[in-house]
């Protein structure tokens, strides 16, 4: 059953919420169906992943790794925001630095409950960036405040150790700076995003958008896969079982080879996702042989393009390219739908950044219940850089000291 608590605000102190007239009150539900389909759209509108991706969710069977809920905020009688949450162990090698990975390892061998320790996060498994769903009239902080307070209550009550607001977008540092304040929280940084705007509906404008080198390069590598192996582009939606068994399995072909995993998806979820709308699948089959080779998962968000999920046959050859040809075989689709900007995620950096794309910072906001653990967790928390973080985009970095910083577009 869904539970009510109800914290009045005061958004000028913060530190006793003491009451007002129009006191906040939040309501932790267990299904996207809880929730009115007007607030939704309201709080989730596009190019934002809104009721449909989180029904998708609920309907894939990873409750072996997720329990899900959402906090939906309230004023008086009417509902003004929803904010997604989700429990997980937290696999702590996805933001532990490399340099202490090996300790880590030993730690997770010795006691592996100290290394997945329950974790309550605010956003989605699978999003690259947190959404909080409030309404422009609502108050921020105050919103804030009584979420904190009721996460680490219900934290206490699902038995997590630890809460993050994941992958927080940047427009939202100074009320989490406020909140900071006010609550026992720490700031550390998080894998930035990664989009791509389209300054025109054609390919020719976008490749002359590419400084020189990355525009000869890109030309250069696609050239030389052509040549070693022809392929033939097909873009489909609500693929057929057969289809969606071969993108499922190179999907798991790329995940098991990943370097940072945090959710593992299954069968269930592809064909659950391939049904909405918004979903289409870039395929590349081999032209002798019409086998599919790789694919890449795309939402359609009004004139932005999500890049979501890729999967790669390993077996071929790295001279075939063909992490380059899927991306201008996404780009070609969509310049054809309209699209203005494209957001490729997290992770694999080398590749976006050598196409265009700009990074988007994204910092996690930890709350550690036991206190000399978020002591510790802090010291590393706050130290953590892109860099520390994943050494593709340490090299990234080092190699294109040009790339530049960009919000959504």
């Amino acid at each position: 059953m869904p539970s009510i608590d109800q914290y009045p605000v005061d958004a000028s102190d913060g530190r006793r919420p003491q009451k007002t007239s129009s006191p906040l009150q939040i309501e932790l539900v267990n299904s996207h169906a809880d929730i009115p389909a007007e607030l939704w759209q309201a709080c989730f509108p596009p190019p934002l992943e809104g009721r449909w991706w989180y029904q998708t969710l609920e309907e894939s069977g990873l409750e072996d790794q997720f329990r899900f809920w959402y906090a939906v905020l309230h004023q008086g009688t009417r509902p003004v925001g929803i904010v997604p949450l989700f429990r997980m162990n937290l696999p702590l090698d996805v933001v532990v630095p490399d340099p202490l990975l090996p300790i880590g390892r030993l730690i997770e061998r010795a006691a592996p409950g100290l290394m997945r320790p329950p974790t309550l996060f605010i956003g989605s498994p699978c999003s690259d960036e947190g959404t909080i769903g409030i309404l422009p009239e609502v108050d921020r902080q105050a919103a804030l405040l009584a979420l904190q307070d009721t996460l680490e209550r219900h934290a206490r009550a699902i038995r997590a150790r630890i809460i993050i607001w994941k992958d927080m977008p940047a427009g939202w540092s100074p009320d989490f700076k406020w909140l900071m304040q006010r609550r026992r929280l720490f700031k550390s940084i998080g894998y930035p995003g990664a989009v791509v705007a389209l300054p025109g509906s054609s390919k020719p404008q976008y490749l002359a958008a590419l400084n020189s080198s990355r525009r000869h390069k890109l030309r250069r590598r696609l050239q030389q896969g052509n040549e070693q192996m022809p392929l033939r582009v097909e873009t489909v939606s609500n693929p057929d079982m057969a289809t969606l068994d071969t993108i499922f399995a190179l999907f798991d072909q790329t995940y098991q080879h990943a370097s940072t995993k945090f959710e593992r998806l299954n069968r269930t979820f592809f064909a659950a996702v391939a049904r909405h709308p918004a979903s289409h699948f870039v395929l590349l089959r081999e032209a002798a042989s019409d086998k599919i080779v790789a694919f890449v998962l795309c939402f359609l968000m009004d004139k932005h393009v999500i890049n979501k999920f890729i999967g790669i046959d390993r077996a071929q050859p790295q001279n075939m390219f063909l992490l380059l040809r899927l991306w201008d075989a996404m780009l070609d689709w969509s310049l054809t739908q309209g699209a203005t900007s494209i957001q490729s995620g997290q992770t694999g950096y080398s590749n976006k950044i050598s196409t265009g794309h700009r990074l988007v910072p994204l910092n996690n906001y930890c709350h550690v219940r036991n206190r000399a653990f978020h002591a510790l967790f802090r010291h590393v928390g706050e130290k953590l850089t892109w860099e520390g973080l994943d050494k593709d985009l340490a090299d990234a970095i080092k190699a294109h000291p040009d790339v530049g910083l960009a919000q959504y577009v």
